[in-house]
């Protein structure tokens, strides 16, 4: 695959999407390596000097900014195909640009590895999504338990211990970030240290695998208990980071929405089995074979309930596709936003569209109706991008969706995997950013 096939979008391209609704999804469709797995794995990839290889990753504009965050530090990184290696030999722990850092709040993750290795980091304060808050603290109050001396200095946090040692943490939160951090620092602290109330997603799980193939020892991934023994040092390994489950959710959702037949695979199920269980009290029909799941929904779909809750719970970054998909369903349905508090930002742009959607602080009423049109639509974020899109599939008429860069975050050629299931869809670059 050439590199022209696998450029990553531009932010300072205004690409558009444009979508002809109203033609059910049929067929299979290939989901890609996790984004949300892949991001700590390189940002861990810091603790060894050893070369790390991981196949098999989609080129996503989160995966390159994370990639130049690396290569600005001094890490050498190397593409083949889909293939990355990052080989942390040569590393600058001050050097984290902050234009970089502050687009994608993921880049955070550098600092517990950063710390861990080196004894010092600075690394400027993240950026990402405007869905909420998402402060740090859980972060640095962890790192602090660890030994690290934390000081903020003019939009950035320097870090410096010369050897952290293990210590027992109580999140206040079960945070995803915070957790994956910790876990990172701690497997090259003394001693052992032992992480309460910790993240149970299947990123962390795959986090934590990641770092046994590195030499480290982590104990309890999936629980609410994590117990890290750390090692004098970790070695490289080649690693295989676990499908998107984010990305197969999407694909299942759209399927239903327009009334399809959609199988999506590669995929571990029990993954995505908060989704499945809604999709099936919906209406649709799933078979789940464990790898790959399909999805048939010929009877418009029923109103539910949701409520985001961390995993095991119903993700919240599926929460603003499954409402595109509930805005056509019969009766009204209930979604409880509990995870980030500013999640409904595609609400007004549904609306724009003809869907009944009443906001009362976290909840959202959605009262399905048939008469949903297509309509000029601006995504806000990622998982906002991806509902509106869906919308706009099961709507009558044309929609045109501006800012859609947001898509290539987190999804590998949506539009082509898209139209391949039979979506009229298309991309175009009417414009630019000012």
């Amino acid at each position: 695959m050439s590199d022209s096939d696998t450029q990553v979008r531009q932010v300072g391209q205004l690409p558009e999407i444009i979508v002809r609704g109203g033609r059910p999804l049929r067929g299979e469709v290939e989901v890609e390596a996790s984004k949300n797995a892949t991001l700590p794995v390189m940002a861990a990839a810091l603790l060894t000097a050893d070369p790390v290889t991981l196949p098999g990753i989609p080129w996503l504009h989160d995966v390159d900014t994370l990639r130049r965050v690396l290569m600005s530090l001094g890490v050498s990184t190397e593409r083949s195909g889909r293939d990355l290696t990052v080989e942390a030999r040569e590393v600058d722990p001050f050097a984290a640009p902050e234009h970089l850092v502050r687009r994608m709040r993921a880049s955070f993750l550098i600092a517990g590895p950063l710390l861990a290795r080196f004894g010092v980091a600075r690394v400027p304060l993240p950026g990402g999504c405007a869905i909420g808050s998402r402060p740090i603290d859980l972060h640095l109050k962890g790192l602090q338990a660890l030994g690290a001396d934390v000081q903020s200095n003019s939009g950035y946090i320097e870090f410096r211990a010369p050897r952290l040692r293990g210590a027992n943490i109580y999140l206040d939160f079960p945070s995803v970030g915070a957790t994956e951090n910790l876990l990172m620092a701690a497997s090259l602290a003394d001693g052992w240290t032992v992480v309460e109330n910790a993240a149970q997603e299947p990123e962390v799980v795959d986090l934590a695998n990641f770092l046994n193939a590195l030499g480290g020892e982590v104990r309890g991934a999936g629980t609410p208990e994590l117990r890290v023994h750390g090692q004098d040092r970790l070695h490289g390994a080649t690693y295989q980071v676990i499908p998107d489950r984010i990305e197969a959710g999407t694909y299942l959702i759209a399927g239903a929405a327009t009334g399809g037949d959609v199988v999506v695979g590669p995929i571990v199920s029990e993954h995505i089995r908060p989704l499945l269980a809604k999709l099936r009290e919906a209406g649709a029909v799933i078979e789940d074979a464990g790898d790959y799941v399909r999805i048939t929904a010929e009877e418009p779909l029923q109103a539910i309930d949701v409520k985001t809750m961390p995993h095991p719970g119903f993700p919240t970054d599926l929460q603003a596709p499954l409402m595109a998909a509930l805005i056509r369903a019969q009766g009204t349905s209930v979604i409880t936003e509990t995870v980030f508090e500013n999640r409904y930002m595609h609400v007004p742009e549904l609306r724009r569209m003809g869907a009944d959607i009443k906001i009362d602080g976290r909840t959202a009423l959605v009262t399905g109706t048939p008469h949903i049109m297509g309509a000029n639509l601006r995504a806000s974020d990622l998982r906002a991008a991806a509902a509106l899109v869906i919308a706009a599939l099961g709507a009558k008429g044309t929609s045109e969706l501006s800012e859609a860069f947001h898509l290539d975050r987190g999804y590998y050629r949506l539009e082509d995997k898209l139209g391949s299931l039979g979506a009229d869809i298309e991309r175009c670059r009417c414009s630019e950013e000012p």
